[in-house]
């Protein structure tokens, strides 16, 4: 970047603010969302508050660039680089709440402990503790003056040097006069200029990802509505997100007109989370089901080449596959009839962008609908239990959209996977040995689960409760072997959360059991169903007992030895998941 595009200049932190406050400062579409966690904005005002450097802005004083949010700047000052800086100043400084990634609204509080000149991150305990200021957003917005907010601290403070408070408090509020670096731009270069400075500056520092690149380049390429792209992939994100967020969204005047927005407005009713994209999954499978390759690289290079209008005009097509509204609500219904019913049990995200890419070739090729269901179940499930994406899964995609092309050759290509990924020496040791791991947030747990609710099984000692019903709000993890029981016979605690000895139940359930071993409670449930007196779940009879057991895979006899017990359970899981995979 020549001296001829750019002026460089020194401008307070309190000009910043008031930027901010009057909006003359203002965010374009090829920025990124505020990443930055509330330990991050600590780490960046600490240095401020030492007077100690902290990087530059860029701004650019342009005024038909599309900002965020969708309308055209008419400010003074748009801003390049910088966005997470001066987002963490809004929030610390002034109080402001934050949009996160995640479209929630998010109030970053930072605390100041005057005597140690320390920063943290506010919690209830700091702001019972008098000692800390809780929130130095008071310092900057008092309007009682800081003088009274000196008297304040000191009061609560007995025995506090009020000279030495008054002058560190004054030094925190004197982070208004420090000064900071300002980068401004010609107005006269064009915005794919614009652009390549964007993405090469945070190339040096939190590098851009291929899809944080290709989002700027849509919303810089007007002419070929890439910028309507662009939004309605960010404002589909955000209404899966939070439904609610729709009144905010037709605010946007210029989108609300358009007929992406339309294709999209139906999520503003649609409560289904279990499958929430991000903009790097809605990329990743536009461009795959399209152009079958798995790598987002090419679609950079594509996107910087001679046959960019038409690039942009398949990616229009199967953008608008992706956000339609039948073909989502039945791919959730797949993975619903698979038994991944809520979004805890989706972790393989890799794998469920595969399966929707599958779902939207074949749909494209008006494939067979029950074919459809099958092939996606299957596929998706022989995707996580192979953990098919964990190694280089863009390399790995890229193979397999390649053959994702007829059904019979999607069969034909999934019968070869499932021969060498899936064969008997997996089912007898290999799957013995993935569910040899600790933790109820594992793949092979969340199968398991899967094929229990498929199998629509009651909920461990339940008599009436399925496990797909307490997912609706009362499960709890059960022990089997509970924790502290296990503890007291010197198991470590890792082995305690073997996923062997875990198993979904009612919360009322769990915590009547509580530590009772399971040679005892065990003993008590039999007794209940020989007396009609069940001690837990209202199992009366001691063949619903066995069922239910059955169910769980819960080996009998076993009670007495832990490891012999999780050994024969990983039998009966591994033996249930293998029935559950071939029945899809």
């Amino acid at each position: 970047m020549s001296n001829s595009c750019y002026s460089l200049h020194q401008y307070s932190v309190e000009t910043l603010l008031n930027w901010i406050k009057t909006e003359d400062i203002v965010i374009p579409e090829i920025q990124r969302p505020f990443v930055w966690s509330a330990n991050k904005v600590r780490d960046f005002i600490d240095p401020l508050y030492h007077g100690y450097p902290v990087g530059y802005l860029i701004t650019w004083p342009k005024s038909d660039i599309s900002l965020r949010g969708g309308e055209s700047s008419t400010r003074e000052r748009i801003l390049i680089d910088g966005q997470q800086r001066t987002m963490a100043l809004r929030a610390a400084l002034l109080g402001k709440k934050v949009l996160t990634k995640k479209y929630k609204e998010q109030q970053i509080q930072i605390a100041f402990h005057p005597d140690m000149e320390n920063f943290a991150v506010a919690t209830n305990a700091i702001r019972k503790d008098p000692e800390w200021i809780s929130d130095i957003s008071v310092v900057f917005n008092s309007n009682s003056g800081l003088l009274r907010l000196v008297d304040e601290y000191c009061e609560k403070n007995d025995g506090v040097d009020r000279y030495e408070m008054g002058e560190r408090i004054g030094t925190l509020y004197e982070i208004r006069n420090n000064s900071f670096g300002v980068i401004d731009l010609n107005e006269d270069i064009d915005v794919e200029t614009v652009v390549e400075i964007f993405v090469r500056i945070n190339g040096t520092g939190v590098r851009l990802s291929a899809a944080d690149f290709i989002m700027s380049k849509l919303a810089a390429s007007e002419q070929y509505n890439g910028h309507l792209l662009r939004q309605s992939i960010d404002y589909f994100c955000h209404l899966a997100t939070v439904p609610e967020a729709h009144s905010r969204l037709i605010e946007d005047q210029a989108f609300a007109n358009t007929d992406y927005f339309r294709l999209i407005e139906w999520l503003k009713d649609w409560s289904d989370n279990i499958y929430v994209p991000a903009y790097t999954d809605m990329l990743r499978v536009v461009f795959a089901s399209e152009f079958k390759r798995g790598d987002l690289t090419h679609l950079v290079d594509l996107l910087s080449g001679d046959s960019v209008e038409d690039i942009f005009r398949q990616l229009e097509t199967s953008l608008r596959r992706y956000i339609n509204e039948t073909n989502f609500k039945r791919f959730v219904t797949i993975l619903r009839s698979a038994g991944f019913i809520d979004a805890s049990m989706l972790t393989a995200r890799n794998a469920v962008n595969s399966a929707y890419i599958l779902f939207l070739i074949l749909r494209s090729q008006n494939a067979n609908a029950s074919q459809i269901e099958k092939l996606v179940r299957r596929w998706f499930v022989m995707s996580v239990l192979t953990e098919r994406y964990s190694g280089e899964p863009q390399a790995t995609l890229s193979e397999d959209v390649r053959n994702m092309t007829t059904e019979e050759e999607v069969e034909a290509y999934l019968n070869g996977l499932e021969r060498s990924g899936l064969s008997d020496a997996f089912w007898n040791e290999g799957l013995m040995q993935k569910l040899n791991v600790s933790g109820p947030k594992n793949v092979y747990f969340n199968v398991f689960l899967a094929s229990q609710i498929k199998a629509n099984n009651k909920g461990f000692l339940s008599r009436d409760m399925t496990i797909r019903d307490l997912f609706g709000g009362q499960k709890d993890i059960h022990h089997i072997f509970p924790k502290n029981h296990l503890q007291e016979l010197g198991i470590a605690k890792k082995q305690c959360n073997q996923i062997a000895n875990l198993a979904v139940t009612q919360k009322d359930i769990n915590i009547a059991i509580g530590n009772t071993a399971p040679t005892e409670y065990f003993a008590q449930l039999k007794a209940g169903c020989r007396d009609g007196k069940p001690p837990y779940g209202g199992i009366d009879n001691s063949d619903e007992l066995q069922k239910n057991l059955d169910n769980h895979c819960i080996p009998e006899g076993v009670f007495g030895n832990y490891d012999e017990f999780l050994n024969e359970r990983r039998k009966l899981m591994a033996t249930k998941i293998r029935n559950y995979y071939f029945s899809l």
